[in-house]
């Protein structure tokens, strides 16, 4: 992304959204993005994430990618999940997408009902990833890097089969987590994972 080609926009137009996914997995990172979508390359389709199938997410993403006026990803991974807990690591997760933009944002909308610290005004917005379309193209990118970013971990893993569930607690996750043990990206303070560590150390 070449910051000097962008044309210049005015600070009302220089809105991004964010969004994170991944809060509710037992492994794996919890992925934000952050977005400013460009007034004169309008998208169509962007909704929450989690309501589109994945093939329109990934085309979605791609044309988010090419047309948007800028955008950035950024994660937490399990470790810092562990120290902070999920609630304060998607929070850093969406303010490290933020100030990763290649250009400063005038106001942030984010999805939920807590905001991140950050050094420009902040706004957010329940269920905004279904109203506002800059929090739907951060939820779809966000979605689209974490899906990816399992794939991939289902290949050093290929027994907990990260690349049906995307590492939810369904019930087949959780019986190869029982039968295989705890990979090094489960999350140890999450409660089936932590149980069974317990359970290992008090017998």
């Amino acid at each position: 992304m070449n910051v000097e080609t962008l044309p210049v926009l005015s600070a009302e137009l220089l809105i991004c959204g964010a969004d994170e996914a991944g809060r509710g997995p037992i492994a794996g990172p919890v992925v934000a993005a952050a977005v400013i979508l460009h007034p004169e390359q309008p998208i169509e389709g962007i909704k929450d994430s989690k309501k589109l199938s994945e093939k329109k997410r990934e085309r979605l993403s791609e044309e988010i990618k090419s047309k948007a006026y800028c955008w950035a990803i950024a994660q937490c991974d399990p470790e810092e999940i562990d120290e902070l807990n999920i609630l304060q690591a998607s929070l850093l997760a969406m303010k490290r997408a933020i100030e990763a933009l290649p250009v400063a944002p005038s106001k942030a909308l984010i999805d939920g009902n807590r905001a991140p610290k950050l050094s420009i005004p902040a706004q957010a917005v329940i269920q905004g990833d279904a109203t506002e379309a800059t929090i739907g193209a951060a939820s779809i990118l966000a979605k689209v890097e974490r899906d990816r970013q399992m794939l991939l971990w289902h290949q050093h893993f290929p027994h907990y089969d990260f690349a049906k569930h995307k590492a939810y607690p369904t019930v087949a996750h959780l019986e190869a987590l029982r039968t295989h043990g705890i990979s090094p990206i489960h999350r140890k303070s999450f409660r089936p994972v932590r149980e069974l560590i317990e359970a290992k150390t008090n017998p």
